[in-house]
């Protein structure tokens, strides 16, 4: 059998890796500097504590995992006729646990689980991976990390503020240059109120979270679709189109939405952050305000962030928002939160594309020991662990081999040094060393090597 892995995966070379670790190096230490505490969930969770909290179509993009035994026996049991036997139907009898669709449910369920020990606001960070059922493309995987921070136990819109503040600082580290997008769901909410749609919210915020992706002409199809009359349609396309910096789409939603509550109060949460964002100081991020930002997640209720990087055509490389009801479904009520995502896969892309890791991402050995025979070896070897421990990675070649044979091995590795250390060098206690790109040779006395990569 050819061996091969499931689409949506991906090995990671070394060298994927080091980039991977350096971003998220960078992300936890900025987390930790906002004061967020770490924290790990389990891979999988119960199917009840995921199901439901995604909307109809992230449902249908939860990984299921089989129950171990005979849950055929089980189907049939529950269900002796085979006519009954859709996957509606049998679900439970198949599946009890799911692999993770993302970190904040699994917060949630925390949160809820450990609501007597916690002192709110309670900020956490989390970066591990989740699973989704997805159609693969570029940017776009099965498996695949989230780097997430949240905050429960204060409505404060402070944290929104701060949020912001926070992608600001990542990307500015990261040198990625950003728009950071901004909504909010009561204005979705007012605005649906507007065009006369109330109870058609979900269907609205679904297809209009698609305008990047599809066009106009193909969201509004859609909309029509699902019965969105033509009358109110034509109410929500000068909306959709609104136009202008930040402050004037506010000025113009004050006047259309000027009746209609919950809308008065989404302009108020935006003005709130555009202005301390503003007197605060962004470092190079650009705030957008992007009405069509729908966040397709049905348990967002307040401000709605998704982060865009400029110069390259990948989607989003960050988002998230306000949930004040998250918790409830769990039975703990009356907790709010807000959080944010960055999506590891897509920075990293980002990043490659335009040229933006550094070159001290190659955390590779930096001395390799060629290898003379047994006796020279075992001396080479103590001096090798004297190097580790003071913090110089450094290896021994295996075999006692061709020279250029050691040498292509260092090349192939882009290892930036080799070191003989012979019968010769041994009784002069003195290394010889050379530098692969270079081809410049020099003998280090051993007391002093360890100052030589230092």
């Amino acid at each position: 059998m050819k061996p091969g892995i499931p689409k949506g995966t991906r090995d990671f070379t070394s060298k994927e890796l080091q980039k991977r670790r350096y971003i998220i190096s960078r992300l936890q230490s900025i987390f930790e500097k906002f004061c967020f505490q770490p924290l790990e969930t389990p891979s999988f969770e119960n199917l009840e504590t995921l199901s439901g909290k995604y909307g109809e179509e992230g449902d249908r993009l939860i990984f299921k995992i089989l129950n171990s035994g005979d849950f055929l026996s089980e189907v049939k049991k529950k269900n002796p006729n085979p006519e009954q036997w859709e996957s509606k139907n049998i679900t439970g009898s198949l599946s009890e646990k799911a692999l993770r669709y993302d970190l904040t449910v699994p917060f949630a369920r925390y949160i809820a689980m450990n609501y007597g020990q916690l002192t709110l606001p309670f900020k956490r960070y989390q970066i591990q991976p989740v699973w989704r059922a997805d159609r693969p493309q570029k940017g776009r995987y099965r498996e695949f990390y989230q780097c997430d921070a949240d905050v429960v136990g204060s409505e404060s819109l402070w944290h929104e503020v701060n949020f912001t503040l926070l992608y600001d600082q990542a990307f500015t580290e990261l040198k990625i240059p950003v728009e950071i997008h901004l909504n909010n769901r009561k204005l979705l909410a007012a605005i649906s109120e507007y065009a006369g749609i109330e109870d058609q919210l979900i269907d609205f915020t679904i297809a209009l979270d698609k305008l990047d992706k599809i066009g106009l002409d193909k969201v509004l199809e859609e909309m029509s679709g699902k019965g969105i009359s033509q009358n109110s349609l034509q109410k929500l396309i000068p909306i959709i189109k609104l136009s202008g910096s930040f402050p004037e789409k506010i000025t113009q939603l004050k006047e259309i939405l000027a009746d209609i509550q919950i809308g008065q109060e989404g302009i108020k949460e935006m003005e709130f952050i555009y202005n301390s964002i503003q007197q605060t100081g962004l470092q190079s991020a650009e705030p957008v305000f992007n009405l069509t930002l729908a966040r397709g997640l049905d348990y967002y209720t307040g401000t709605i962030y998704e982060v865009k990087a400029k110069n390259v055509s990948l989607g989003s490389i960050g988002g998230g928002g306000r949930y004040d009801n998250l918790t409830e479904i769990f039975g703990v009520k009356n907790i709010s939160g807000v959080g944010i995502s960055f999506g590891l896969d897509r920075i990293c892309l980002v990043m490659e594309e335009l040229n933006l890791f550094p070159e001290s991402t190659r955390q590779n050995k930096q001395i390799l020991f060629f290898n003379f025979g047994e006796k020279e070896s075992l001396e080479a070897l103590k001096l090798i662990q004297k190097l580790r421990i003071n913090g110089i990675a450094c290896d021994l070649y295996p075999d006692k081999a061709k020279l250029q044979k050691q040498f292509t091995y260092a090349e192939k590795n882009e290892i930036p040094f080799v070191a003989f250390y012979g019968e010769t060098e041994i009784e002069s206690q003195t290394l010889t060393v050379k530098n692969i790109q270079t081809g410049e040779q020099q003998i280090v006395p051993v007391n002093k090597v360890d100052e030589f990569f230092g």
